[in-house]
């Protein structure tokens, strides 16, 4: 058995897969050209609603999987199909096995199934001496260079067409050309015979209907209606968690599932099979048509209350195409067997915590996947639950641990700041940043500038700088976080000054701390829980209309995890709730509820661009506000390639994953300056520490601040 990658060795692979320039190039164009092409095949429809009917009736069917089944077995069988149920990956090989030698099967065709991927199919009936031709092209061609897939749906997506084209050269002992057409029509050639030879073909099922003991199966290339057809017998392979009521069900799925897989309205192949007597095979003799339902683990997940949505997956592959850390290294480093974000997930729960432990770290949770998922799951969410759980299996790291007990302890966590102004002095330089980074802890963090503690805390001068509004409009309460109140203090000070030049009167509770973000990212979910009481605490006496933070982040991480995270607390629920309602960011506050107008400003037409941080753009759902704010303070706004795409800080994943966050980084800043812009915004500390430094150590003229001091700054004195 191999020996488990430490994450050392992890990191090592992924920055190694920046190096392939095609890959990079390959997955770039794809991501780009499918936001937009998804963009129109959505465009005639309410697509929340559309992922709510899916999500409604995967949930329902999931709450009756013994029945479906049951009635599955019923209706197939009475159509002539042999129903098995397998416990494990290794009973479904055994019975599929077990098939061929009862039936004499010496040659097998397969199409697509990930089913049989996440069983190793292909290598049981080898090692029986069964010869097994995958009939995919993608598929095909993986297979004869012995790899697993790197996508769901286009699993050769990182192979060029010079490798292809010396791939087949080899295969066929003839040489052959680049050129797409021939290729295709080589590999039409040399699949044809084995279509004919074959004596079972196996595919997987996108869907199983209990009422007509149906399946359904969805192709581009039509290989799985030959694989189907043609022998005399046919094997279909699913999890159980393909099972739903009726085809209504099954074409609710079928809606989102083209059009968020390929951004196609139909995919060229949608195949119904019901019975065994459908189609004889191509000897003309009866038809032996068996399906093979694979549980795995699956029955006991849907009694998990969290985990239960992961079967809302309808397997388009979608969580990867939108996937900002998958766009740098490809498939076979984003997963193990499934690839992208469910990948993450489902690797834990199908083949073992030391297959995910790494991959579930490499989520640099900026909530792409979440945002396009067709079945509406929660996937940052349970990446987070399963780093926690692998953590709670085999021990937690040194970092989290002593990071947890700091945040826990707000004086410790404050004094420590403090002391790090000191602590700087020899590396600081008078400019705000670091002169030269400590390297024994930022080795490998010099593509960027770091920022310097600040002189005095936000904390200390809230009091001095708050000025008494004599007849408010709002009372708010300021969360700083940790970044806004030790770091960056002047975008709180700004702040203080645009909502009092708005009538709008403050209050800072000084026992609030950092939100807890980090930590949770670190799988340490009971330090964020403990975090998070202390900051609801913290408000708990104000007396104020709204709660704002400048930190998307925080603001994202306040609204929606604190209830899930004190969910068991339920002598706060009443508190928690007061706390999370009240919760909102900045430019929602300014623009949505403060209403400033352009008669607020003098305006300088300055050219300024915007990055949309990820928990603003998805966590939240804001999207114009700060663009619009842009205008409206007088600057002429200038948008960016890939605005709302992240830009690789992530939190503490930017000190894990140093190699990546730099890519990302280095995107960004190129789409940036692209635009001419003079200036970038944003509303997110985090964010303006990474891009701020990136522009810093690339000597650009392009200042980087937050959102509420260019409003500041141009803020007409009333």
């Amino acid at each position: 058995m191999q020996k488990a990658k430490n994450l050392k060795e992890y990191r090592t692979e992924c920055a190694e897969s920046l190096n392939n320039d095609y890959l990079r190039t390959a997955l770039d164009k794809f991501a780009v050209a499918y936001r937009a092409s998804r963009k129109n095949a959505f465009a005639e429809f309410d697509v929340d609603q559309l992922i709510q009917d899916v999500a409604d009736m995967k949930d329902g069917a999931l709450l009756h999987l013994d029945e479906l089944y049951e009635q599955f077995k019923k209706t197939a069988e009475a159509a002539g199909v042999t129903v098995h149920l397998a416990k494990d990956a290794d009973e479904a090989n055994d019975i599929i096995c077990r098939i061929a030698r009862e039936t004499n099967s010496k040659k097998v065709v397969k199409s697509k199934s990930m089913t049989a991927e996440e069983t190793l199919l292909n290598h049981a009936l080898e090692d029986q001496d069964i010869e097994v031709t995958e009939t995919d092209l993608g598929e095909w061609i993986i297979q004869l260079r012995k790899e697993g897939p790197s996508h769901m749906v286009m699993p050769a997506i990182h192979l060029s067409r010079y490798q292809v084209k010396d791939l087949f050269s080899e295969v066929t002992g003839a040489a052959q050309e680049e050129d797409i057409e021939k290729l295709v029509k080589v590999a039409r050639r040399e699949l044809r015979q084995k279509f004919v030879e074959a004596d079972m073909g196996i595919t997987g099922a996108n869907w199983a209907i209990a009422e007509t003991g149906t399946i359904g199966l969805v192709t581009n290339e039509g290989n799985a209606r030959l694989v189907s057809t043609l022998p005399r017998v046919h094997v279909a392979m699913m999890g159980i968690d393909k099972l739903v009521p009726t085809i209504d069900d099954a074409l609710k799925t079928l809606k989102v599932l083209t059009r968020n897989a390929t951004a196609q309205a139909i995919t060229s192949y949608v195949t119904w099979i019901t019975g065994a007597n459908q189609c004889e095979g191509a000897t003309g003799n009866s038809k032996e048509v068996h399906f093979v339902l694979l549980d795995n683990g699956r029955r006991e997940m849907a009694k998990d209350p969290l985990f239960s949505q992961v079967f809302r997956c309808v397997r388009c592959g979608a969580c990867a195409n939108v996937c900002p850390v998958y766009r740098l290294v490809g498939g076979h480093k984003m997963g193990h067997i499934y690839i992208g974000a469910i990948g993450l997930i489902l690797t834990y729960f199908f083949h073992g915590p030391d297959n995910a432990k790494n991959l579930v770290q490499n989520c640099i949770n900026c909530e792409a996947c979440k945002d396009i998922c067709a079945g509406g799951i929660d996937l940052p969410r349970l990446i987070k639950a399963v780093h926690a759980r692998i953590q709670d299996e085999q021990g937690h790291p040194l970092p989290g641990i002593l990071l947890g007990k700091i945040l826990r302890n707000r004086k410790l966590f404050h004094t420590l700041l403090r002391t790090a102004k000191w602590a700087q002095k020899p590396v600081a330089g008078n400019d705000g940043y670091m002169r030269h980074l400590p390297m024994v802890f930022f080795k490998e963090h010099d593509f960027k500038a770091l920022p310097t503690i600040a002189e005095k805390p936000f904390r200390d001068l809230f009091e001095e700088i708050n000025p008494l509004i004599s007849n408010p409009r709002f009372r708010v309460g300021l969360f700083s976080g940790c970044v806004q109140d030790f770091v960056y203090p002047e975008q709180m000070v700004a702040t203080v000054k645009l909502l009092a030049e708005n009538d709008v009167q403050m209050s800072f509770p000084m026992k609030q701390s950092c939100c807890g973000l980090p930590v949770q990212m670190m799988g340490e979910m009971k330090a964020s829980r403990d975090v998070a009481l202390q900051n609801v605490r913290a408000f708990e006496n104000e007396k104020v209309d709204y709660i704002i933070t400048l930190c998307a982040s925080c603001a994202s991480h306040l609204k929606h995890n604190y209830p899930v995270l004190l969910e068991n607390d339920t002598g706060i629920a009443d508190k928690v709730s007061a706390f999370t309602e009240k919760v909102i960011d900045f430019s929602s506050f300014v623009h949505d509820v403060l209403k400033v107008e352009k008669e607020d400003f003098d305006g300088d037409g300055k050219k300024t661009a915007f990055h949309a941080p990820c928990h603003l753009c998805r966590g939240l759902g804001v999207h114009e506000a700060p663009r619009n704010l842009i205008e409206t303070a007088g600057m002429e706004y200038l948008s960016v390639e890939d605005e709302e795409v992240c830009c690789g800080f992530g939190g503490t994943y930017s000190a894990k994953f140093p190699e990546l966050s730099e890519q990302l980084l280095n995107s960004k800043l190129s789409s940036v300056e692209g635009t001419g812009a003079e200036q970038l915004l944003t509303d997110c500390p985090g964010c303006i520490m990474q891009l701020r430094g990136g522009f810093k150590k690339k000597g650009s003229d392009v200042k980087v601040i937050h959102t509420v001091e260019a409003l500041a700054e141009r803020l007409k004195k009333k």
